[in-house]
């Protein structure tokens, strides 16, 4: 009996305050017999005027439309799916799924900021962190009620002194003049009949904190600290009642005496307003609020879940230092903050510092530059004992340093009384991978610890120093990686749409969305390839993976001119060789304080992704119907990749930089002539592989592919030696000196224990980690072989000695998987294929084969 899922809506874990009108339908499919394919499905939404059911004929089960009227804003209804097979039965429907629209027109809103008004200028970093609130009266049995909230800054509101939601650093950072994101929270149980509180914590976050390297940048975005909320109250017999932020509201400083993104928390306790959101609390002295503005049409409801706390991690040890210092090692370099649960006397201060390594026994903060990451606590001196966590920041570290602790700092951690709480953008977990190499399954761990880090509302670049930056060409070439690993679709896309927001109208995309004020090499704005192409291959990218033809149609403009614009750069001979480029960045051979001076000529790079970029165009045009955009960027990207033959493949088919990256750029980029330059191609990339003797010779841009092109070309052997070998420069050299992320540089830690002396040097981030997505399609075998895994490809490729491999992935259709091993002379391979999906089996020594859905086992001779 075929069983079919609740359905999801859109790329929601939680469809509260969505903002589509029309959101798309998915489902997934389970307990089919052999050969049974869905021919038709039936939608039923239940409205409160009656329920509406389409039937379409369709296999689709994947962001189907939206069927029937459009929803109102606010508008609660139940959706649920059943399919019907070729033999005309129907199955039983799906369990529903309750969703609601958030506030989907400006004139909606009728709230406004609010915030304390202090009089400082604009420049001022000594703004200290406030409190709002307002009393209202509840008279009636409540239906529902809703609160719909943002800020300028950051917020976490409180109903009657209970904190609303698990999100933390709402509302993210996103283009603030073009978009705010709000959040939607049902409030129904946190209100009372009678009188009731709402109020709100506020602080700088990216809104108007620091922000930058070399001093940084404040207010880059406003001044004020401002929260802006909307409780809608829905009455059982019908009425309706809105609290709104607005001049009736009353302000206060809070106990929060500092929060930066980088320089942490100061709180003292001793300044708390006990009650300041409960109804009885009596807010004379309070100041009037000040009344901001915010252009309601600018306010959009997520596309992806919050951040939130996700794990607690608890010290493995407690260290003394050489000079005395008390360290907290957490065993992990983690993203979050330290939570504390003390006793002390009035007026005791707590101070935390966090860093991500040791030097010499002591805490090593030169990595994190300007950033102060410490934390401060003072006493309220309550004898009962007091918890505290920071609110408004979160720091990068696997290392604590603790000062100030009032008791026994090693029983008490021991008991549980400083716990590191993980926060990241609270996506779901899809891809898992594991082998018989311990140093490979702990670099896999890496990689996805390092993701974790680094998404924190944006991708960003490192999560510790005063940095932390939406990088564009990171995410761009990690993206199939988090595509596998996490589902990222929502996330994403809707960064790609601030991606558009700053995008310049002659069509070039920024170093790092957001935008911030940046010293001189980064300001003005100027094209570079591999960043500037996350406009083109990101998009492509979560079509593969997600098969979301809707975010291609979103990003196709940004895309289209983007590839204009390089275009116009390159002129009439198609080559992209002059103005400023990163190159291949963070090759190893590159000098510390010169991370762009690469092996490979900076300018075959840029060629290269413009060609790539115009065929990514072609392929999202051909995608979306746009016949004369295919011919145009397909007949650009044919007239592109001839120009890099040209100019950078010599005769022999050798290339003019004779370095790992060009050899990985022409072959998994396409843009050779014919199987004899890829032959060449490759066995001269494998020859290079081994000159080096199986250490990494390529930066952020080679890494991602270097791997691929070896296994492409017939070297697997060759890729199976970069991954495996253990010197510097490799991947298994960081995990063998200990790290428990991807480090930035090849050699962030020196092999005498040191740190790098280059002054960009992070332990955290995940741009070298890109080669885990090939561990998973071709280590592993299992990647997708049309978009969003409706086909999928199983076809491990053996090799390094490694006896077993498996990697399952949740995909669009539900789990598949793939589980080998080597047993004696014989390969032995298990996979899954969900329902709604095909796959092909390409295992060595043996026919091609098609599979349907289900369970399949196979066992094929290895030749020796």
């Amino acid at each position: 009996m075929t069983i079919v899922s609740a359905p999801r809506i859109e790329h929601h874990r939680d469809p509260l305050g969505i903002g589509e009108s029309r959101p798309r339908l998915s489902w997934r499919l389970s307990g089919a017999p052999d050969g049974w394919r869905q021919e038709r499905y039936a939608v039923t939404v239940v409205r409160e005027d009656g329920e509406e059911r389409v039937e379409v004929t369709s296999a689709a089960q994947v962001l189907v439309p939206w069927p029937g009227r459009a929803l109102d804003s606010r508008e609660r209804v139940r959706v649920h799916v059943a399919v019907q097979g070729a033999d005309g039965s129907w199955s039983d429907r799906s369990p529903e799924t309750w969703l609601e629209t958030g506030l989907l027109h400006a004139d909606d809103w009728s709230a406004q900021p609010v915030g304390l008004d202090l009089d400082e200028g604009p420049e001022s970093d000594a703004r200290r962190a406030t409190l709002v609130r307002r009393s209202f009266r509840i008279d009636g049995t409540i239906a529902r009620a809703r609160l719909y909230a943002t800020a300028h800054g950051l917020y976490e509101a409180e109903i009657n002194g209970i904190r609303v939601g698990s999100d933390t650093l709402s509302p993210g950072w996103t283009v603030y003049r073009e978009r705010l994101r709000y959040y939607t929270y049902d409030v129904t149980d946190l209100l009372v009949d009678g009188e009731n509180a709402l109020g709100a914590w506020l602080g700088d976050g990216w809104y108007r904190g620091r922000l930058g390297w070399r001093g940084g940048h404040r207010n880059v975005f406003g001044g004020d600290l401002s929260f802006l909320g909307q409780l809608e109250i829905v009455y059982a017999d019908g009425r309706r009642e809105t609290v709104a932020t607005d001049d009736s509201w009353t302000a206060a400083l809070s106990p929060i005496l500092r929060s930066g993104i980088y320089d942490g928390e100061d709180y003292d306790a001793r300044q708390e307003i006990p009650g300041w959101t409960t109804a009885s609390f009596d807010d004379d002295g309070w100041l009037p609020v000040a009344v901001r503005t915010r252009d309601p049409r600018t306010l959009v409801a997520p596309t992806a879940p919050p951040v939130r706390v996700t794990q607690e991690v608890a010290p493995i040890a407690v260290l003394t230092s050489p000079a005395g210092a008390r360290i907290l090692d957490f065993g992990q370099n983690l993203v979050g903050r330290v939570r504390i649960r003390v006793a002390g006397p009035r007026g005791a201060t707590i101070t935390l510092r966090t860093a991500e390594v040791l030097q010499e026994g002591e805490i090593y903060t030169r990595p994190l530059r300007s950033a102060r990451s410490s934390d401060s606590y003072t006493l309220d001196g309550r004898p009962a004992g007091e918890e505290w966590e920071p609110r408004f920041t979160f720091h990068g570290f696997r290392y604590v340093e603790v000062s100030g602790w009032p008791g026994d700092l090693d029983a008490d951690a021991a008991a549980g009384a400083l716990i590191a709480r993980v926060l990241h953008t609270d996506l779901e977990r899809t891809g898992w991978f594991s082998c018989s190499d311990p140093l490979v399954e702990q670099l896999h761990r890496n990689v996805v610890w390092g993701m974790r880090g680094n998404f924190v509302d944006i991708p960003t670049d490192c999560p510790q120093r005063d940095e932390r930056v939406g990088w564009t060409g990171d995410v761009q070439v990690f993206g199939p990686t988090a595509s596998t690993l996490y589902d990222v679709s929502g996330m994403l896309s809707g960064w790609l749409r601030d991606v558009e927001a700053d995008q310049l109208p002659d069509g070039t995309v920024p170093w790092f969305v957001p935008v911030i004020p940046s010293h001189k090499v980064w300001s003005p704005i100027r094209a570079g390839a591999a960043w500037g192409d996350v406009a083109t291959l990101l998009p492509w990218t979560l079509y593969q993976r997600f098969g979301d033809d809707g975010v291609l149609a979103t990003q196709f403009e940004s895309a289209r001119r983007w590839v204009d614009k390089v275009d116009s750069l390159a002129g009439p001979d198609r080559l992209w060789n002059e103005g400023f480029q990163l190159g291949d960045w963070l090759d190893p051979a590159a000098p510390p304080q010169d991370p762009a001076d690469a092996r490979t000529d900076r300018y075959l790079v840029a060629t290269a992704y413009f060609a790539r970029s115009a065929r990514a165009v072609a392929d999202m045009a051909r995608v979306l119907g746009r016949t004369a955009d295919v011919t145009h960027y397909e007949s650009l990207a044919a007239d592109v990749a001839a120009a890099f033959r040209a100019a950078y493949v010599r005769a022999d088919g050798t290339m003019t930089s004779d370095a790992q990256t060009a050899y990985a750029l022409a072959i998994v980029f396409d843009l050779l002539a014919d199987d004899r330059q890829r032959a060449v191609a490759g066995a001269r990339l494998a020859d290079l592989v081994r000159a080096a003797g199986n250490r990494i010779a390529t930066g952020f841009v080679g890494t991602p592919l270097v791997c691929d092109a070896l296994t492409m070309t017939g070297h697997t052997d060759a890729a199976y030696d970069l991954l495996l070998e253990q010197e510097c420069p490799s991947w298994l050299y960081q995990v063998v000196q200990g790290a428990t992320t991807v480090w930035e540089r090849w050699d962030a830690m020196l092999p005498d224990g040191t740190v790098n002396p280059g002054t960009m040097t992070s332990f955290n981030h995940y741009a070298l980690g890109a080669v885990a997505d090939w561990l998973h399609r071709s280590v592993a075998g299992l990647a997708a072989a049309e978009p969003g895994y409706r086909r999928i490809r199983f076809a491990p490729r053996l090799g390094g000695g490694l006896t077993h491999a498996s990697a399952t992935q949740r995909t669009p259709y539900g789990e598949t998987s793939i589980s080998w091993h080597v047993e004696q002379d014989e390969l032995r391979v298990e996979v899954v294929v969900p329902v709604g999906a095909t796959a092909e089996l390409d295992l060595p020594g043996a026919a091609r084969e098609e599979l349907g859905h289900g369970a399949h086992a196979r066992a094929v001779p290895l030749r020796p």
